[in-house]
């Protein structure tokens, strides 16, 4: 067996400089490992002996400073002290490095998160190039956990209490420029330069303490930024965390332990001190970790990158290249998928509509996304417009003969996106892959148009487009496998996480979302005010209520879905009328400034209840159910419509129902999407609570033949 590679470097420059290379072997980022500790002090050893004046950490792996810790060292642990003792190691080899009696500079290039910007903060000096791959933070929170290697203490001693918080409790991930503005790093340069300016920076500051004649300790724990002076003394600091705890609760609705751990940890460093800041802080890491929220966070973690190497095909097939793009419409979707393919995929884009009036939508989209990249440091002025020109725009179809994809994001007409195809198939090349953004209809039927149906398929995005992080690819009986192989590899070049389902009304997504909204509105005709329903499933978990929803996408969006989907499924997508009697009174949501709320006149953040709406429902007086009640009923049908799609091979396995659903629709993440969730419940009280739901409400809540099966049986979805 080969002796492991150690993962740090130590090689002495002739100035008395030495640098440590950091480069994790077979792996395609830089990432701790619970075996680095034996390599730290290795590594601590030579430094000892070789004496030099300066380090300079620098990463020959592109793309990657140090990317976090494995995830994996966790999941192999079994009790909250184990885990709890991976912090102390942590712990005690940051706190080696910032005792070291020299400068030492961390050169950052590419993602320096989680343990690796805890690893930076033990060191004197960051410098962080400007490449667009450089991202710096604690995103530990998203995984329900807090930063175990000394975060908690160090990121406030650095940028400020309140600048810490709000990047530990939120997550937030930070370019070069804004990290230099809050003081997170000291100095940004080009990528080009990194190596050099480290190096040099590092003599430097030899040569500044040695002329300063100051204590090393002292000089190294100095605070590079000034702090408000409210966060200087105990009354203005209690004020600060005070307000943190306010707004996360209101925020997070208590369903996240790991936001008041990191407020717990942060505060007793600054009441206690250090000592305790710290022993806090790997006790509460242990505690999390074993909580059923971090679990199903790490689960999810766990399947994005599972399917960041899935292709959907089998081995042997070889996709379709893809290099030249075209998108139909130029409104919210089709300017979306456009920028996006020239943002992350890197690839020209031939953006058409059918007017200059089309076109202009587009155009102010693209130019307003890049104008606050710049403003925020995120690209060059050089960068944006060069992503900016690698889309052209177009009122014909001049440019098509040569593209390998085009998507068409046009209104939700079968006979409008019939022609798109016709038009694709005219303009384009034999191999030119026609894709549908639709959200409901059959990709089977938009391609019944197609001379060439093999080249038809469904990319699903979600608004908005460069936000949202799913692709639904839908595949037909004649799709060909190098055509999803194709999309499949240019979704994820697009920075999607991507799931593959089969045809049908409404695919995965729509299709269990309906339900759901469904039955939120028959509780407005009911007579539960339109804000309880909202609140009831935002205290469960989910990003924004239903009603929210709605109104977001529009009233009249939901119409061209509901025919569709009760058509194919009967009663269990069979929708009130309220959309009608909203329709008619132009009640279409956000786009006309009233829906179920009132968005006109009103300041921002306030969105009061349309009021209106309950007299031209008919509703006479209130109806009082709990939130439990509400849940219920709203979430039941989404979770059961869930198991129908995989009872139907609509989606091949739980994994990706639970990511889709996650992703794509809001589910909330630390119940782990709807199959994991069924299965913390367990299989049996899923089907009687669907049962007593079906005998208080009717069929439609009759649980799936499937969920049936396996509760009799005492299977589960996961093993």
């Amino acid at each position: 067996m080969s002796k492991r590679q150690r993962a740090f470097t130590l090689k002495p420059l002739d100035n008395g400089v030495a640098v440590v290379e950091i480069n994790v072997a077979n792996e395609p980022q830089n990432t701790l490992k619970a075996e680095f500790a034996e390599d730290f002090d290795f590594l601590y050893e030579q430094i000892q002996q070789q004496k030099p004046k300066a380090l300079v950490f620098y990463s020959t792996k592109k793309g990657s400073f140090i990317a976090g810790a494995d995830i994996n060292m966790i999941h192999s642990q079994n009790s909250a002290e184990a885990v709890t003792e991976l912090s102390l190691m942590c712990h005690r080899a940051f706190q080696a490095l910032e005792d070291l009696q020299i400068p030492v500079v961390a050169a950052i290039d590419g993602a320096c998160l989680g343990g690796g910007m805890e690893f930076a903060l033990a060191c004197s000096w960051r410098i962080a190039a400007t490449s667009s791959h450089t991202v710096l933070g604690l995103p530990e929170v998203m995984l329900g956990l807090l930063p175990a290697g000394g975060g908690t203490q160090r990121l406030p001693r650095t940028v400020g209490i309140a600048n810490a918080l709000d990047l530990m409790l939120t997550g937030r991930q930070l370019r070069p420029k804004r990290a230099l503005d809050m003081g997170l790093v000291d100095e940004i340069c080009e990528p080009v330069a990194l190596y050099d300016r480290a190096v040099a920076r590092a003599l430097a500051l030899v040569e500044e303490k040695e002329a300063a004649s100051v204590n090393l300790t002292a000089y190294m724990n100095k605070e590079t930024l000034t702090k408000v002076a409210l966060e200087q003394n105990p009354v203005g600091r209690k004020v600060v965390f005070d307000q943190a705890r306010k707004q996360a609760l209101r925020k997070s609705q208590g369903l996240y332990p790991a936001i008041p751990a990191i407020i717990d940890a942060v505060q007793t460093g600054y009441e206690k001190g250090l000592d305790a800041g710290y022993a806090l802080e790997a006790k509460r890491f242990g505690e999390l970790a074993m909580t059923p929220v971090s679990q199903q966070l790490r689960n999810i973690f766990h399947g994005t990158n599972v399917l960041k190497k899935e292709t959907f095909v089998a081995e042997d097939v070889e996709p379709r290249t893809i290099k030249r793009i075209g998108v139909l419409g130029a409104g919210l979707m089709g300017a979306g998928i456009a920028l996006t393919t020239a943002n992350k995929a890197k690839l020209p884009v031939r953006l058409k509509d059918r007017d200059d009036k089309g076109l202009s939508h587009g155009v102010k989209y693209l130019n307003k996304f890049y104008e606050r990249r710049v403003q925020r440091g995120a690209l060059s002025r050089a960068e944006a417009d060069a992503e900016r020109n690698a889309v052209s725009f177009t009122t014909d179809y001049s440019g098509f003969k040569h593209l390998d994809l085009v998507v068409e994001a046009v209104f939700e007409n079968l006979e409008l996106k019939h022609q798109m195809l016709k038009d694709v198939e005219a303009h384009g090349n034999e191999n030119t892959i026609f894709a549908s953004n639709t959200s409901s209809i059959p990709i089977s039927d938009i391609a019944k148009a197609a001379k060439r149906p093999e080249n038809v398929i469904g990319l699903h995005y979600f608004s908005p487009v460069e936000k949202m992080p799913l692709l639904e690819i839908i595949t037909t009986e004649k799709t060909a496998p190098e055509v999803t192989a194709a999309c499949v590899e240019f979704g994820k070049a697009q920075g999607k996480t991507v799931i593959v389902v089969k045809d049908g009304p409404g695919f995965y997504t729509t299709r269990i979302l309906a339900p759901y909204l469904n039955e939120a509105t028959r509780l407005l005709t009911e007579g539960v005010a339109i804000d309880v329903v909202d609140k009831a499933l935002e205290k469960f978990g989910y990003p924004v209520g239903p009603i929210t929803l709605l109104d977001e996408v529009g009233v009249d969006v939901g119409t061209n879905v509901g025919p569709v989907l009760e058509a194919a499924f009967g009663e269990r997508m069979s929708s009130p009328d309220a959309a009608d009697i909203m329709i008619s009174n132009n009640f279409l949501g956000r786009k006309t400034g009233r829906g179920f709320y009132v968005y006109e006149g009103t300041k921002k953040g306030e969105k009061p209840v349309n009021n209106l709406l309950y007299g031209l429902m008919n509703i006479k007086e209130q109806k009082h159910l709990s939130d439990e009640e509400i849940v219920r009923r709203c979430l039941w049908m989404m979770v059961n419509e869930a198991v129908y799609c995989l009872q139907e091979g609509i989606i091949s396995e739980p994994l990706h129902g639970d990511i889709g659903a996650i992703f794509g629709l809001g589910f909330p993440p630390f119940r782990g999407g709807p199959f994991r969730y069924l299965d913390s419940i367990g299989l049996e009280k899923a089907v009687q609570t669907l049962e007593q739901l079906a005998q208080a409400h009717g069929p439609r809540f009759a649980p799936a033949p499937l969920l049936v099966d396996m509760a009799k049986t005492k299977k589960t979805f996961y093993a």
